[in-house]
């Protein structure tokens, strides 16, 4: 027999419903900012923080299922919209970004820019807040991709980063002549990423999606130590070359106690303009084989395709979204990513809030 809908039923029984972001009821969060009830009709407005929002239309029917679930023979409708919830200061300079993603890669040549670029066009495009840290500082790209030519301001004595296609982006490309090699050593190095972190009017993000140099050099280590680091994602191709060096990256990452959040195989197969036939040209399945020999989750594929690459020549890599032939490959990977970590912070035991004294 089911029970009787009423409003103290209804959320009760959202009473069990986990925020994404932090794992925690999300009623008990004051996120069920509406409930009607109708005529059969059970309608109610769910207010997600816009770190979630690559998932925003799974997590609405996530929750129409379990209503559905618990008050059979009645209407469903959930309606999402956002909620405030700022981040919170972290790491040694109190940078207010909920969640720092870092993307490396064990040799140059993967396109590990690229994706480190389209990892923060995803989130943005879904509604996160973003911001993308170059910290290739021998070989920054990213102002390259995105076709960023102005020198970032310095505002009541922070660095403003450039914001282009909802992506606030900061690179050594930005603050040196084009074609000006950086020969530092390390100490300068630490300093120069200091000052990204403590000095960049970076504002209140989502999400940090910082590109590392390739390789397991003094940058990693330096970032370990500025930032609290949620995760890394690592880049490779199928070659059994390339993946032999992202084995080396995935170690580098756990030595320094980051979190492997997933690895993603770039080029991973050629998609022909004419006849859209897959072709394995550098082999097929080596990153999803290796991602299970390491325990690390395999975030997605991006093919080989000439209009990627015509894209990131011209400088509009948060366009390669509009190709259609390599959307899903795309999207998938930010959407990978989040729910990778909604599952991870849900499975987390909730500590209880201890009364203020």
């Amino acid at each position: 027999m089911s029970q009787p809908v009423t409003e103290p039923a209804v959320r009760n029984a959202l009473s069990s419903f986990q925020d994404p972001e932090t794992g925690r009821s999300a009623a008990q969060l004051e996120q069920i900012h509406q409930i009607q009830l109708r005529d059969g009709n059970i309608s109610v407005t769910l207010g997600l923080t816009t770190w979630a929002a690559p998932l925003w239309n799974e997590i609405r029917d996530e929750l129409c299922t379990l209503l559905k679930s618990r008050f059979p023979g009645q209407t469903v409708e959930v309606h999402v919209e956002e909620h405030c919830r700022p981040a919170e200061p972290s790491g040694q300079f109190g940078l207010t970004a909920k969640s720092v993603i870092v993307v490396g890669a064990g040799k140059g040549g993967v396109g590990k820019s690229s994706i480190a670029s389209y990892l923060a066009c995803g989130l943005a495009r879904a509604g996160a807040k973003v911001g993308l840290m170059d910290a290739d500082v021998y070989g920054p790209s990213v102002p390259h991709l995105f076709g960023i030519n102005e020198t970032p301001r310095l505002v009541e004595g922070k660095i403003r980063p450039v914001e282009t296609a909802g992506v606030k982006v900061l690179s050594m490309g930005l603050l040196v002549p084009p074609g000006e090699a950086v020969i530092w050593r390390g100490p300068m190095l630490h300093s120069a990423l200091t000052q990204f972190v403590r000095d960049t009017a970076w504002g209140d993000l989502d999400y940090l999606v910082v590109d590392m140099p390739p390789g397991t050099g003094d940058v990693a280590i330096s970032l370990s130590q500025l930032l609290t680091v949620t995760g890394a994602v690592v880049v490779c191709t199928p070659q059994d070359v390339a993946l032999l060096d992202a084995t080396k990256a995935i170690n580098m990452f756990r030595k320094l106690q980051i979190e492997l959040l997933g690895m993603v195989e770039n080029m991973s197969f050629f998609l022909c303009p004419t006849c859209s036939t897959r072709h394995e040209i550098f082999g097929s399945g080596g990153a999803k084989h290796r991602a299970v020999e390491m325990e690390v989750p395999l975030l997605g594929e991006v093919p080989l395709d000439t209009q990627l690459r015509i894209l990131g020549d011209e400088g509009r890599v948060f366009a390669s979204f509009d190709h259609a032939p390599t959307r899903e490959y795309l999207e998938s990977i930010p959407r990978t990513l989040v729910s990778n970590l909604i599952r991870a912070r849900r499975s987390r035991p909730v500590m209880p809030r201890l009364p203020l004294l």
